[in-house]
């Protein structure tokens, strides 16, 4: 079973407009909600693959209900630590081929908050193989709480797949517990480096042979359109995508976790790992809903996706 963790879930709403107007009325026809948050991406795309999948973090109030709510119609267990505390909606606005996005911060919780769910996380990795981590941490816990979670993770043998940025990232890198595997994008890792990382094979080289990332036995470099780029252990990969029809682009880096998640899971070989987390990343883009990918396209999109080994 993969343990999909969302610390800071959210009801994600999309506004589909022909024209966004500032200083206006802009009214929907169409609105779509969804439990959101990076994990609870995750989490549903595990469950469309068929993977065993429990869906834990932290959430509360009616927002909290109603992401409980979607989750079980879609029949994903779940066992989150309840707060009195309200979650978060997060709105993105799809117009004219780009996309506006309003995120609240969600709740700040207590330091006694933060270590009950420690305490309900060590008591989940009891029953499981795989853990993600997505997303960003609630405020009012320390930068370091991810590498709390490591420790607890690697005293069970459990591996981490991590996907976050920033700070928490960052503390996570320095630690003596290393996640099995991230996926940064070149903003991320230019942000953390505090240089410029683009889409050349010699940046990307480079930038990961910064000291942070010794240790990490997968890294995963997403790039949109352009594929990834890996570094699985010593070896550097270049992965090509097909040209696809975009319909909803949000939430295929979750997707491509979900991906990467199952076939390191299920020990596949390298080259299958690396397509299958492509191809569930392209399958999302492909669909309306966001975390949401449509199995019957996996065997025909996994055959398209090219890995090449590069010195």
């Amino acid at each position: 079973m993969i343990l999909a963790v969302t610390m800071n879930p959210s009801v994600d709403i999309s506004y589909h407009l022909h024209e966004f107007k500032l200083d206006d009325v802009n009214r929907v026809e169409n609105a779509r909600k969804t439990a959101g948050g990076k994990g609870l991406n995750v989490a549903r795309v595990l469950a469309q693959m068929n993977e065993e999948v429990l869906a834990t973090g932290v959430l509360g109030g009616t927002i909290g209900e109603y992401i409980v709510q979607e989750l079980k119609k879609s029949n994903i267990p779940n066992d989150f630590l309840k707060i009195d505390k309200e979650s978060r909606n997060c709105i993105a606005i799809l117009h004219e081929g780009r996309q506006t996005e309003i995120l609240e911060s969600g709740p700040t919780l207590t330091k006694e908050e933060g270590e009950d769910f420690l305490g309900k996380f060590n008591d989940l990795l009891s029953n499981v193989s795989f853990v993600t981590i997505s997303g960003s941490l609630p405020k009012g816990l320390a930068a370091d709480f991810y590498q709390q979670m490591l420790t607890m993770s690697k005293k069970k043998g459990v591996p981490v797949l991590l996907d976050t940025s920033g700070e928490p990232l960052r503390k996570a890198l320095l630690h003596t517990e290393k996640p099995l595997a991230i996926k940064p994008n070149t903003e991320e890792l230019s942000q953390l480096l505090g240089m410029e990382v683009d889409g050349r094979i010699s940046s990307l080289k480079h930038a990961l042979d910064h000291k942070l990332f010794k240790g990490i036995k997968w890294i995963v470099v997403s790039m949109g359109k352009y594929g990834a780029f890996v570094r699985h252990g010593a070896d550097d990969y270049r992965i090509t995508i097909p040209k696809i029809d975009v319909v909803n682009p949000v939430g295929s880096g979750d997707a491509t976790v979900a991906g990467l998640a199952v076939a390191l899971n299920r020990n596949q070989p390298v080259e299958n790992v690396l397509k299958t987390a492509m191809t569930t990343g392209m399958l999302n883009t492909m669909e309306a809903g966001t975390g949401s990918i449509n199995m019957t396209k996996f065997d025909q999109y996994f055959d398209l996706v090219i890995v090449e080994r590069i010195d």
